[in-house]
């Protein structure tokens, strides 16, 4: 069977986003957020909790315990991918993560103020999983669709993820909203369950992919040396590889200054709803369902407005909206403007993540068998891109007790990156000039 660009495979592939983005939205976004504030909140200690005989503001240490979690799977990568590569079982690999992060969700069904400690130590394995998974899935990219495919088929997956998750979502809202439906008296209960729920819809919906999607192509050749250390050799290699990629090289480090600010409000943006605003939780899972609805669109939208305008134009564009975003963010004092900001969000937030990989996928070459190495590559520098915005969006929260200005680092990273697509814009340019110079 042809494997790229068919139908069949496309629709599999996409259904792991389907799968795992339900731990995206509930546990990330929305109810675990909420109720993590709900039941840390305490005005008499000024929202500090103990964790581990250490006293930390409780939103900054669930920062720190998704960056430390990221900073993990950047440094297990090299290796992981350096084995899959080596024996062509890369699916083994999105099955481990898969399960360890199910397994974790469906744990934080015990979650209570009395176990917040091991608790939080379920909550990071659980990002492990996901960020785990999401490497080897993102390799299969190159794989499954030719070139001119590739913007198409991974807005397709984030298109899925949305869907999928949003379904999983409304029926947690059930829970969430009308408990006495079920009978339930705890007040705990219905987020306790949601997680459980993610757990179970990740790891079912995943074996749709499992069961179509090849293992991998083996390719021992390039790995002569300890698969162990060889990870790292591997992405030592692709460095070399990129060094010589004009193009590529002025890209990645654009990607690595904007995904510090994007993934970072991805993850901050609940807490921020219910920290800043004092907003219910009902509330703050309506407006991360509106950005989930709006970001079908806005993904699909970017994927056109990038055949008609060229990647790296839009992406300008967008981190320009990103830059307003965060700046509105600081001066957002009520509900009905954070409603407004989270339409924008929705809108630009699929856009951005779908064609950065579509684009990342697009400057690799066409024709390499170990994908994983370079999509290892792509992967570490966003997780440590996680791992930066993450760990100084906790720091200046810890240090202020406010997450207002820890919206204005953000802002940094997105002028950063914005300054190095208008110089990777420019740098194309100059070379179209002279190619058309050199061609008359």
């Amino acid at each position: 069977m042809e494997i790229k660009n068919n139908k069949k495979t496309i629709r599999a592939w996409a259904m792991f986003d389907w799968a795992n983005s339900a731990y995206n939205l509930v546990i990330t976004s929305t109810i675990f957020p909420a109720y993590y504030v709900a039941i840390t909140a305490n005005s008499k200690t000024d929202n500090h909790v103990i964790f581990f005989g250490k006293s930390f503001v409780n939103t900054a240490l669930s920062d720190y315990t998704l960056a430390a979690a990221y900073l993990i799977i950047a440094l297990l990568l090299p290796i992981l991918t350096s084995i899959a590569d080596y024996r062509g079982n890369k699916k083994i690999f999105m099955q481990f993560f898969t399960w360890l992060g199910a397994i974790s969700c469906g744990m934080l069904y015990f979650f209570k103020f009395e176990t917040l400690q091991i608790s939080m130590i379920f909550f990071g394995l659980a990002a492990v999983g996901y960020s785990g998974g999401f490497v080897f899935y993102n390799s299969y990219l190159p794989e499954i669709a030719t070139l001119d495919k590739q913007d198409d088929v991974s807005a397709k997956g984030f298109t899925y993820g949305y869907i999928g998750s949003v379904i999983l979502q409304l029926i947690c809202f059930l829970f969430v909203l009308e408990p006495q439906w079920f009978g339930i008296t705890d007040a705990s209960f219905p987020a306790r369950l949601s997680f459980l729920l993610v757990g179970i819809w990740w790891i079912g919906f995943a074996y749709i992919p499992f069961t179509v999607l090849p293992k991998g192509s083996p390719n021992a050749v390039s790995h002569q040396k300890n698969i162990i250390r060889g990870g790292f050799v591997e992405l030592g290699k692709v460095w070399k590889q990129v060094q010589k990629m004009p193009v590529l090289k002025r890209y990645l480090p654009a990607f690595f200054f904007y995904s510090m600010g994007v993934q970072t409000i991805m993850l901050v943006a609940t807490s921020f709803g219910a920290k800043e605003l004092h907003m219910q939780t009902t509330d703050l899972i309506k407006i991360i369902l509106i950005i989930q609805l709006v970001a079908i669109g806005g993904a699909t939208l970017m994927s056109r407005l990038s055949d008609k305008y060229g990647n790296i134009k839009v992406l300008m564009y967008v981190v320009i909206i990103w830059i307003g975003v965060c700046i509105a963010a600081y001066f957002t004092t009520n509900a009905t403007q954070f409603y407004i900001l989270a339409m924008v969000v929705g809108l630009v937030m699929g856009g951005i993540q779908s064609l950065s990989r579509s684009t990342y996928s697009k400057l690799i070459p066409q024709d390499i068998t170990d994908s994983a190495s370079f999509f290892s590559f792509y992967d570490v520098t966003e997780k440590l891109a996680i791992v930066g915005g993450m760990f100084s969006f906790g720091l200046v929260d810890d240090i202020t007790n406010s997450m207002r200005n820890s919206t204005l680092v953000l802002c940094t990273y997105f002028i950063a990156g914005l300054i190095l697509l208008i110089s990777l814009l420019a740098f194309e340019r100059k070379n179209r000039k002279i190619s058309s110079l050199t061609a008359a």
